[in-house]
């Protein structure tokens, strides 16, 4: 049973996109048109190299948003701002969700590489609104992005949060490799599973997981 392995567990973080609502909501389909609109305008490029550059710098620096500013000291701000200004009209309460987080014994906090504003309506959307001790954004640390160690350091550093006391909920199992490495218990939620030693366990279905913890 899973529930064995979080009995030491004070403090839960959960990523936000594709972590806190499913993948079927396909929200990065919005927020990837802007992405690719925002590296055109700056960077005065055509679609098709647009959406190289932000694949690319994805999966050089962890999110496109790093790549633009080591490489062309992009703002964040009027960057974040653009790429999360869209609908959230689809994303629908979920009441069994939000039982089961609070229910977790100990501190809850959010942590994306999205903005914190963004992450506070996604919260709304999902009536999960009041759960939370704390939602930190990619601003919080620094404009570092996860998976950078150094990102994770500085969030858990500014929260006071014991990695060796907590547990990381992520979609993205590149993300989880820091927090494992810091003593963390780490949770891959996708739809399709990820070998490797980082990961301790996975679920395609964060609400069940929960309630089996709780």
């Amino acid at each position: 049973m899973a529930k064995q392995h979080f009995t030491h567990v004070t403090a839960w973080v959960f990523d936000l996109d594709n972590t806190l609502y499913p993948p079927q909501a396909r929200l990065f389909d919005q927020i990837e048109v802007r992405m690719t609109q925002f590296v055109m305008d700056a960077l005065g490029v055509d679609q098709a190299r647009a959406n190289h550059l932000r694949s690319h710098y994805w999966k050089t620096y962890g999110t496109t948003l790093a790549g633009l500013m080591r490489e062309h000291d992009v703002d964040p701000g009027p960057y974040l701002t653009h790429v999360h200004d869209i609908s959230l009209d689809h994303l629908e309460v979920d009441h069994d969700l939000a039982a089961h987080i609070r229910a977790l014994p100990g501190r809850k906090i959010v942590y994306t590489n999205g903005c914190g504003p963004y992450a506070e309506r996604v919260i709304a959307a999902r009536g999960l609104s009041g759960l939370f001790d704390a939602v930190y954004g990619v601003e919080h640390a620094d404009f570092l992005p996860k998976p950078e160690a150094k990102a994770f350091a500085t969030i858990f550093s500014r929260d006071g949060l014991d990695p060796g006391r907590a547990a990381m909920f992520e979609d993205d199992q590149r993300n989880l490799a820091a927090p494992h490495a810091m003593g963390m218990r780490t949770v891959h939620v996708a739809p399709d599973p990820h070998v490797g030693d980082h990961i301790h366990h996975h679920t395609d279905d964060l609400t069940g997981f929960l309630g089996r913890l709780t």
